[in-house]
């Protein structure tokens, strides 16, 4: 069974763990999404729940739904979700990142030359 986060709702770790399968591309372009049954049954959620998460997928414009066939990955859909969250980074992550960065007088150089040795 999956562990969730709880900082989150369900829902928005389904659809960034859809998300991040489009982005390493390990589903392409014109591909089918799992049913939302069968992602239901394997992470035992609610099948609702999963709707949700491929809705806001629908709206963001990289999923689309066919009629009696299931969810389909739209092309140009990874480069429209690179941008999204790149934007979604910048907006909400970065400023929350360098205010730590601020906060424990970390050298910025000092952290892009740890980066490497891990790498």
């Amino acid at each position: 069974m999956t562990q969730f986060n709880d900082a989150q709702p369900i829902f928005v770790q389904i659809r960034q763990r859809i998300i991040e399968m489009i982005l390493k591309r390990s589903v392409a372009e014109g591909d089918a999404l799992p049913s939302v049954r069968q992602i239901s049954a394997d992470l035992s959620v609610n099948p609702l729940t999963v709707t949700k998460a491929y809705q806001s997928l629908v709206d963001l414009g990289v999923v689309e739904s066919r009629r009696g066939m299931g969810m389909y990955v739209n092309v140009g859909a990874r480069e429209k979700l690179l941008a999204h969250e790149r934007q979604k980074f910048l907006e909400e992550d970065w400023p929350r990142i360098r205010q730590q960065i601020k906060a424990l007088e970390l050298d910025p150089a000092q952290l892009l030359n740890s980066g490497s040795d891990n790498e």
